[in-house]
C-alpha cells in the first residue's frame, strides 16, 4: 500500500486533471503513480490531503458511516456569538435541506499559518474557529458558517483523524509511515465501533 500527505495549496483542484478548466492539479505537485485523494478540498480550501492506491482505505475514510474526524481551521468574518456556535455544534439546515451532524466548534487566537497566495480581504470583523466534522459534504463548512451569518474567508484542513499537517509547507508532500498507517486504521476501527 502506498500512502501520502499533501499540503494542498489554495487555487489547486483536488485531481489530477483539469478537465479543460485551466485550474492547477495534483499532477504539478505529485509524480506517485497510482494513488488518487481520499475525499476532496475545494479548489478555493486549503491544507491536509490524504493520497493512496488503497482502495478499501479511501473508501473508509469517506464512507458516511465511518468518517474519521477531520480538523479545519477556518477564518470567518462577522461576530462569532455564543448562539451561532451552538447552533453549528448542534446541526444547521444547510443547502438542498440537510440538517448538519453535530460539530464540534471553538474560537481560537489566529493560527501560524503561511500567508495564502492570494490574500484574504475582509470588509468588516474576523475571528478564527476550529471545526471538527465526521461528515463530508460539497462546501459543508462554507454552508454551515453562512448557515449562521457568518461567511468564510480562509479553510483550512489541519488533520484527518491522528494524522497533522504540522511539518509540511503548501505543495509539498511525504509518504505515510507505517505507524500512521496504524493509528489510522485504528481510528476508523475506532468510528466503526460506534456505529
Amino acid at each position: 500500500m502506498v500512502a501520502l500527505l499533501f499540503y494542498k495549496p489554495y487555487g489547486v483542484l483536488s485531481q489530477f486533471t483539469d478537465e479543460g478548466t485551466g485550474h492547477r492539479t495534483l499532477r504539478e505537485y505529485i509524480s506517485v503513480p497510482n494513488v488518487y485523494p481520499a475525499g476532496r478540498l475545494d479548489r478555493d480550501s486549503e491544507g491536509l490531503l490524504l493520497l493512496t492506491d488503497d482502495g478499501r482505505l479511501a473508501h473508509d475514510l469517506t464512507h458516511p458511516q465511518r468518517h474519521v474526524e477531520k480538523t479545519y481551521w477556518v477564518l470567518v468574518e462577522g461576530e462569532p456569538t455564543e448562539e451561532k456556535l451552538t447552533a453549528l455544534r448542534r446541526g444547521v439546515p444547510i443547502k438542498g435541506g440537510y440538517l448538519t451532524q453535530p460539530a464540534k466548534v471553538c474560537v481560537i487566537s489566529e493560527p501560524a499559518l503561511p500567508p495564502r497566495e492570494k490574500p484574504v480581504t475582509p470588509h468588516g470583523p474576523t475571528a478564527w474557529l476550529e471545526i471538527r466534522l465526521r461528515e463530508g459534504k460539497k462546501r459543508q463548512i462554507r454552508h454551515m458558517t453562512a448557515a449562521v451569518g457568518l461567511f468564510t474567508l480562509r479553510l483550512v484542513r489541519v488533520a484527518i483523524g491522528p494524522l497533522r499537517l504540522e511539518g509540511l509547507q503548501p505543495g509539498e508532500w511525504r509518504f505515510l509511515e507505517t505507524d500512521e498507517v496504524r493509528m489510522l486504521r485504528r481510528a476508523q476501527n475506532q468510528r466503526q465501533g460506534k456505529n
